[in-house]
C-alpha cells in the first residue's frame, strides 16, 4: 500500500470501479488500467489510461482519468496478466490494484425523500474507497 501521493508517479495501476444507484443497487462495474502521471492533494491522482489500438491491438495512451487522492484503497498487485473491461487492454504486472465504490446521490437541494433525479437535473456521485484487500481472478 502507498504512503505518499508522490510514490505513485509513473506507477501502473488496475482500477476497479463499481457504480451504485441511489437505492444501493449495482449499476455497473468497470476495470481500467493506466499509469499515474501527476498527483495533487486537492485535485487528485491523474492516470493516463491505456486503450488498445483497434488495428494493432497494442496499448496506446488514452484520455486521462482522475481519482480521489485517498490512498487507503491502493494495494500491491499480484503479478500476472489482466484485461480491462473497455477495449480489452492487457496489462502485465501492474504495480497497484485500486478499487472504489461510487454511489449516485440526489442533488444537495433535493427533497429528503426523493430517490431519483429528474431529467436534466444534476447528478451527484460519492466515492468510497474499498479498503479491504481485493480478491483477484487472473486471466491468461
Amino acid at each position: 500500500m502507498l504512503k505518499n501521493l508522490e510514490d505513485s508517479i509513473n506507477k501502473t495501476c488496475l482500477i476497479g470501479l463499481t457504480y451504485f444507484s441511489v437505492k444501493g443497487e449495482q449499476l455497473k462495474q468497470t476495470l481500467l488500467a493506466g499509469t499515474v502521471i501527476s498527483v495533487d492533494k486537492e485535485m487528485g491522482i491523474t492516470i493516463a489510461l491505456l486503450i488498445a489500438d483497434s488495428q494493432t491491438n497494442k496499448p496506446e495512451k488514452a484520455p486521462e482519468f482522475i481519482l480521489p487522492s485517498n490512498l487507503s484503497c491502493w494495494f500491491n498487485a499480484p503479478k500476472g496478466d489482466y484485461h480491462t473491461s473497455h477495449n480489452n487492454v492487457k496489462i502485465t504486472d501492474p504495480n497497484f490494484l485500486v478499487t472504489w465504490d461510487i454511489y449516485q446521490t440526489t442533488s444537495k437541494d433535493s427533497d429528503n425523500n426523493k430517490e431519483e433525479s429528474k431529467d436534466g437535473e444534476q447528478q451527484w456521485w460519492e466515492w468510497h474507497p474499498r479498503t479491504a484487500d481485493p480478491t483477484v481472478n487472473k486471466q491468461n
